[in-house]
């Protein structure tokens, strides 16, 4: 049973880590405070370049990603770790939805596909499945 004022996210074990890959400073500092207020542990970089050179990726128990980045978009990053033997749950956001990019990434195994600004509760559903597909025990009562 949940203590008063505790959420199934706060009860989440703090050893889940949460990266999140976003070239926006602004952007990638909020999510890593929310991800940070939701209990989580999240470790944040600036391109899928740094993330894929972190000694924490095989760590990571969902990753999120912006679709357009500079170098390596986030959907490139996801076929790319697919192909390198990482199923890192994923959650692809950006700022310019496009239709036929968000079928294509969801048919791809993309857990989801979020427009910014990214609604914080549609974000934490989002979470919830990520982490239910990496296979990590359900926190709900």
């Amino acid at each position: 049973m949940a203590g008063l004022g505790e959420t199934p996210e706060s009860r989440m074990s703090k050893a889940l880590l949460i990266a999140v890959v976003e070239d926006d400073c602004l952007f990638r500092d909020s999510m890593r405070s929310l991800m940070r207020s939701l209990g989580y542990t999240v470790d944040a970089f600036s391109s899928a370049a740094e993330f894929l050179a972190s000694p924490h990726l095989i760590e990571t128990a969902c990753l999120i990603a912006d679709v357009h980045m500079p170098a390596m978009t986030g959907i490139e990053l996801y076929r790319h770790l697919i192909e390198a033997g990482y199923a890192i749950p994923t959650i692809l956001v950006t700022g310019y939805p496009n239709d036929v990019v968000r079928a294509r990434a969801l048919n791809d195994g993309v857990v989801c596909y979020l427009r910014k600004p990214v609604d914080e509760e549609h974000l934490m559903r989002c979470l919830r499945t990520a982490l239910s597909c990496a296979g990590l025990p359900d926190e709900d009562p």
